[in-house]
């Protein structure tokens, strides 16, 4: 029998069809086919573009914000420009500020929103996977304002998470006026967030890498172009501002090769440790502010006496710290000095982010990690001076490899890098520290510095994309083409006594209704047949219900299984593209359950596929 022909089993008796019923399949209900990028995709990425504008101008902002209440707060005078806290002169006055500023955004958070606390992406992330990328409207504005406020007054934090959760913000509120779908929604916060981050740190190409890594959990056209297109529109309004020179300059690297590159994975196997125990720190923490008997509104305030008490004797420590990353890449600070600064800025940053305050991660874990690179590139060439060993550049994967390893988004990490330093010659052993880090993070720890506060929610965040197995697979191959079908004359009696005959086909809890012309006219089920109040003498034809729901054969097993999620059918009718009033196979949810067989054995049978023998057909191994 080929694919065109239907095993019929059918009763006798009844009125005959007029073949005008067969007309009826032009109703039928059958998957539609989604096209890579559509006018929406235009649409939104207009859109995106105008977000983009806005969080870059947001950013500078900002950024010019934390500069002011950074110069009242330490220095007394009005002024925007961007300063550190480290030139003050208040002696131990300058304990009281960060104080001062830990009260303030907990007041913030009790009366405003609690959702300012943290360092923002996490909480993007939670929106995007639970929230349907709609953040609250208010947190556009006291996000940034909070942030502003507790890294003025000296918090150790980065600028970089408020400005990308203040993007995201702003494209959440732009899509929950606009009258759009949840997917173009997310792409507009992803949007949003990835040239908030471009607009910081220069850096495009990483941040379309992290919205999809962190934000997007998906690689399709109808998202990424919207995003890249935002990023792109960042940095030229970045390059208005300040210029297209990179972030953190580094000049005059050799070449890495040999054994050189193997230390910078070692660097990076190290790194990868201290970012697992790093983020583990973060969390414990905040487990042990969880236990302090007094309402969590005043936490930030607790947090901020260490603060101050570490930044009295480590300056540095305080504020942004983007000139302590620059002076680490470029190899003006080592030794006892960059051991001293990279230390404590960990202990102020874990203690003060535990506690719930508001501001980012990415400039404490780049002071962080560039500063243990540094040092352990430093040691390696006392060692091995003969190596050729950079120490400027095991400072940049050192840095990098913090952050792969603590958030998982290893390309984002890689690239970063790169585009801050404009240094195409630090790409390998970035690609391999950052990989060995993010090994190591995978090894040890289940959840991220970004996913465990999720997590510890009772939500699961995807660690791994992959393609959709069920879009790979056609309709055709896993149908079942020797198909049991029912002759639409045929009456409810006599189709009851055959199944009550237990004849072959029988057991079957689907049919399709086909005319004497063999045209499919729709589909009917046992239980439909046998609890039908009609009289014994009514035709099939006349208990259908609506127009049936049919897949093409070339229709992808995605397609078809969305499609009987939104007609809540439990199976589909197959036709050809070329003759859809004719029935060439049937598909049910078992079907498509059975089509991942495969799949599981493909991941998890090992088997051996070599054929070493002359002449001879290789066999599987199992």
């Amino acid at each position: 029998m080929d694919d065109g022909e239907i095993s019929r089993a059918s009763t006798t008796g009844g009125l005959p069809v007029d073949t005008s019923l067969a007309p009826a399949l032009q109703a039928a209900r059958a998957p539609v086919q989604i096209p890579l990028v559509s006018l929406r995709t235009v649409y939104i990425s207009g859109v995106s573009i105008l977000v983009a504008g806005a969080a870059a101008v947001v950013a500078r902002l900002l950024t010019a914000l934390i500069g002011l209440i950074t110069n009242l707060s330490f220095f007394g005078r009005f002024s925007f420009s961007f300063s550190s806290p480290a030139g003050n002169h208040l002696g131990a006055y300058v304990i009281f500020i960060p104080v001062v500023g830990g009260l303030i955004v907990g007041l913030m958070a009790r009366y405003g929103s609690e959702a300012i606390r943290g360092h923002g992406i996490p909480e993007a992330m939670e929106q995007v996977l639970f929230g349907a990328s709609r953040i609250p409207p208010r947190l556009t504005f006291l996000k940034p304002l909070s942030a502003a406020i507790a890294i003025g007054t000296g918090g150790p934090f980065g600028a970089e998470g408020p400005i990308i959760a203040t993007g995201g913000a702003l494209g959440s509120l732009v899509g929950q006026i606009l009258k759009i779908t949840a997917d173009e929604r997310k792409t507009l916060l992803a949007a949003g967030a990835a040239a908030g981050m471009t607009a910081t740190f220069g850096s495009p190409l990483s941040a379309v890498l992290l919205a999809i890594e962190l934000l997007l959990f998906e690689y399709r056209p109808r998202s990424i172009i919207p995003v890249a297109l935002a990023c792109a529109t960042a940095q030229a309004i970045r390059i208005a501002f300040l210029g297209a020179a990179p972030m953190f300059a580094m000049h005059g690297i050799v070449e890495p090769r040999g054994y050189a590159l193997a230390v910078y994975v070692l660097i990076g196997v190290i790194v990868g440790m201290a970012a697992v125990i790093a983020t583990r720190a973060i969390y414990a923490v905040e487990d042990a502010f969880d236990r302090l008997p007094i309402h969590w509104m005043w936490w930030p305030a607790i947090g901020a006496v260490a603060v101050g008490i570490i930044g009295y004797f480590a300056p540095h420590t305080m504020g942004v710290g983007y000139d302590n990353i620059e002076a680490i890449v470029g190899g003006s600070i080592v030794g006892k000095a960059l051991i001293f600064l990279f230390v404590l800025k960990f202990v102020s940053w874990a203690i003060s982010l535990g506690s719930g305050t508001s501001g980012g991660t990415l400039a404490p874990l780049f002071t962080i990690g560039g500063g243990l690179g540094s040092v352990l590139g430093a040691a390696s060439l006392s060692l091995f001076p003969s190596l050729g060993l950079d120490v400027r550049v095991a400072a940049l994967v050192g840095m990098a490899a913090m952050f792969a390893g603590a958030s998982r988004a290893l390309l984002a990490s890689v690239i970063f890098a790169f585009e801050v330093t404009h240094e195409p010659l630090s790409l390998l052993p970035l690609l391999g520290g950052c990989t060995s880090a993010f090994l190591i993070s995978c090894l040890l720890m289940r959840n991220t510095i970004m996913t465990e506060k999720i997590a510890r929610r009772g939500a699961r965040v995807l660690a791994e994309y992959s393609t959709d197995f069920l879009d790979q697979v056609l309709v055709k191959d896993a149908a079942t083409h020797d198909v049991v079908t029912l002759a639409a004359d045929d009456n409810l009696g006599a189709t009851r006594a055959w199944f009550a005959s237990h004849a072959p086909g029988t057991e079957h809890q689907g049919f399709p209704v086909l005319d004497r012309h063999g045209y499919f006219l729709g589909a009917i089920t046992q239980r439909e047949i046998l609890d039908s109040p009609q009289l014994e003498s009514t035709p099939l034809y006349q208990i259908l219900h609506g127009p049936a729901a049919i897949v093409f054969e070339d229709n992808s097993l995605r397609e078809a299984a969305d499609l009987i999620v939104k007609e809540n059918v439990g199976r589909l009718a197959v036709v050809a593209r070329d003759n859809p009033h004719k029935v060439i196979g049937w598909l049910t949810r078992s079907d498509i359950l059975a089509a991942h067989r495969q799949r599981l054995a493909d991941s998890s049978v090992p088997n051996r596929e070599i054929n070493i023998g002359p002449n001879r057909t290789a066999q599987p191994q199992r």
